[in-house]
């Protein structure tokens, strides 16, 4: 059996391979992004980084800040979960394009809170789908869960999961473009013993 993998111990090369997942998995997620949205939408490169976890609230924006966050749970040959964070007016923007109204100001409604699930459940599907084709490992995700509040509530969910398994976690952040910009951040929480799959199936030593 593979010795499990910390954090502290990804090496360059790990590393290089984490960040190429995270670049064909933003890419997959913007491919079904602009397949939903029905128009054209740009990915500039995805700026992936290792941070310990006291580091993502300032990382993201702030930690008051209210963005929606989509929260699922990963089985299969991998375990772990996943988020998808998006600020809460790069939310409103995807809704009103989807839904094809005017952004409104505020607080989303039942139908752009239903709305939102879709699109993150588009897009976290897209992201695993391209690591699951990548590593021929299953994954199966759960129903994603929406909460829409402040950062450090959003973070507490894997920060809870975080305190077991260590302080450092994979923020993959991915800058959208179609006629705004809209900034995402994805979360990969696989536990130790998955990483070690992972990198495994991907051919690297552990």
């Amino acid at each position: 059996m593979a010795e499990k993998i910390s954090f502290q111990k990804v090496t360059a090369e790990y590393y290089d391979v984490l960040k190429e997942l995270g670049n064909i998995g933003a890419g997959n997620a913007t491919t079904a992004l602009a397949q939903m949205l029905q128009c054209k939408v740009d990915m500039h490169v995805p700026q992936v980084r290792l941070l310990n976890f006291s580091e993502v609230g300032e990382v993201m924006g702030g930690e008051e800040q209210i963005v929606a966050g989509i929260y699922l749970a990963v089985e299969g040959d991998i375990t772990g979960s996943m988020m998808f964070i998006l600020e809460q007016n790069a939310g409103k923007a995807l809704v009103s394009k989807l839904m094809g109204t005017p952004m409104a100001d505020g607080e989303f409604n039942e139908i752009e809170i239903s709305a939102m699930k879709e699109i993150g459940n588009i897009i976290t599907g897209a992201y695993l789908n391209s690591l699951s084709q990548l590593t021929n490992l299953k994954m199966l995700p759960s129903v994603p869960d929406l909460n829409i509040d402040m950062l450090n509530a959003i973070l507490s969910v894997p920060a809870i999961e975080f305190g077991i398994m260590g302080d450092q976690i994979l923020l993959i952040q991915t800058r959208f473009t179609d006629d705004v910009d809209l900034n995402g951040y994805f979360i990969l929480l696989p536990d130790l013993e998955s990483y070690s799959k992972i990198l495994t199936a991907l051919g690297l030593s552990i």
